[in-house]
């Protein structure tokens, strides 16, 4: 018995340390409706079983929760579901369809140019770089790039700091693309920055205040998704049985406490300690460096349509509640005016769940930027988080009137 279950473990460390490409070949995501708290609950006993991905888990009740389901345990899941009267349908019948589809028509899809962007193809991370690089050669005057760190795998962390120049300015901050598979996460990052840099319209958007952006912020992630498995979420650290820890489970602000697991496997794998990793290690060093001039942290996610604020380790409200709310319905308003999204409001527990360790929560509870925001983007609709590349612009376009709402804020009330 000792000797086969040895065997099983290596051959699933076999499996776990391949290089080969993954694949969702009967993977199916189901749509949830939990009505009352104990149908909530039922959807609890899913976290942290490697059969069950949350792709969206709203904490509202009748919200709906998007469940990717290994084929193994469709037939119980389904069953489980029946037996407690809780309302599903099937939202995506095979995955890697969904996923192999895209990839067919990226892989004929012309490459962007280097030094371009471009907002009807996702990029990869090279060719971002290049574009950063591009426009700090081309506007030396306002762009400035910084590495901040490295990641596990030694990639660049790269941050563009757009600004008229002076010193001690009130800056916006955002990072995108901490969760690999997140790839809109990293687009909006980039209209972001092209519409600061590229459109002379927007000049006013940086004379009294500076933006630091990164696009990427778990490049190592990120690139694995490209190259071998599109779903993958977190860092690719080195572990004892499992690749990669969740960086928005690692931050050291009451690490650990809720909504995150101390098992190697899971998605929400918070890391042997707090700040294990590399990348999430860069960015609490430069949000501590320049505290006293970030006014707003924003942290870009997809997918959900919310537009979320601490705490996510309690269900208590932060004394600022009020304000932040005011703040988010701002920028809701301005994303509705233009016919965008309706996003829902509130702190990360009460709208998500619990989640300790995130990096919003850090930045406002442990470097003091009271205004801290995750914005989570919508995603692909069926797709999930493999939005077509022909929904980015519509996406981009709409969530751009929000940040220029974020902005008006804050040169209203520090400049």
């Amino acid at each position: 018995m000792n000797k086969l279950l040895a065997a099983i473990f290596l051959a699933l460390i076999d499996i776990v340390f391949s290089g080969d490409v993954v694949h969702y070949e009967g993977y199916k995501v189901y749509q949830i409706y939990p009505k009352t708290v104990a149908e909530s609950e039922v959807l609890n006993n899913y976290e942290g079983d490697t059969n069950f991905d949350f792709w969206a888990k709203p904490r509202i009740l009748a919200a709906p929760v998007d469940l990717m389901v290994a084929p193994t345990a469709q037939w119980s899941f389904e069953k489980d579901m029946e037996s407690n009267g809780i309302s599903y349908k099937l939202l995506i019948r095979n995955v890697e369809e969904t996923i192999q589809a895209e990839n067919v028509r990226l892989r004929a899809a012309p490459r962007v140019e280097p030094g371009e962007v471009t907002f009807t193809e996702f990029m990869r991370h090279d060719e971002i770089n290049a574009y950063l690089q591009r426009l700090e050669t081309q506007y030396p005057d306002i762009v400035q790039l910084e590495i901040i760190g490295q990641s596990f795998e030694g990639r660049n962390l790269t941050l563009i700091r757009i600004s008229s120049g002076g010193a001690n300015k009130p800056t916006i901050f955002a990072d995108a693309t901490i969760h690999a598979r997140e790839w809109i996460a990293g687009s909006m990052a980039l209209y972001i920055i092209n519409q600061l840099v590229e459109n002379p319209e927007n000049a006013a958007l940086y004379q009294d205040i500076d933006w630091a952006i990164i696009p990427v912020a778990n490049p190592d992630g990120y690139e694995y998704t490209h190259t071998t498995e599109r779903l993958w979420r977190k860092t690719r650290s080195t572990g004892t049985i499992c690749y990669g820890v969740d960086p928005n489970r690692n931050f050291d602000f009451e690490w650990m406490v809720a909504g995150a697991s101390s098992w190697q496997c899971s998605d929400v794998y918070g890391g042997y300690a707090p700040f294990s990793e590399p990348e999430t290690g860069a960015l609490r060093d430069y949000l501590l460096a320049h505290k006293d001039n970030i006014k707003l942290y924003l942290a870009i996610h997809s997918y959900g349509r919310y537009l979320i604020f601490p705490w996510g380790y309690t269900n208590a409200l932060p004394d600022d509640n009020d304000l932040l709310v005011a703040v988010a319905e701002r920028v809701n308003s301005a994303i509705v005016a233009v016919g965008g999204t309706n996003y829902t409001i509130g702190t990360s527990t009460n709208v998500l769940g619990l989640a300790a360790g995130c990096s919003d929560d850090y930045a406002k509870g442990g470097a003091g930027i009271n205004l801290s925001y995750c914005v989570e983007l919508p995603g692909g609709g069926n797709a999930g988080f493999n939005p077509p590349a022909t929904s980015i612009q519509e996406i981009v376009q709409e969530t751009w009137e929000g940040f220029k709402a974020y902005h008006q804020y804050i040169q209203e009330t520090f400049v």
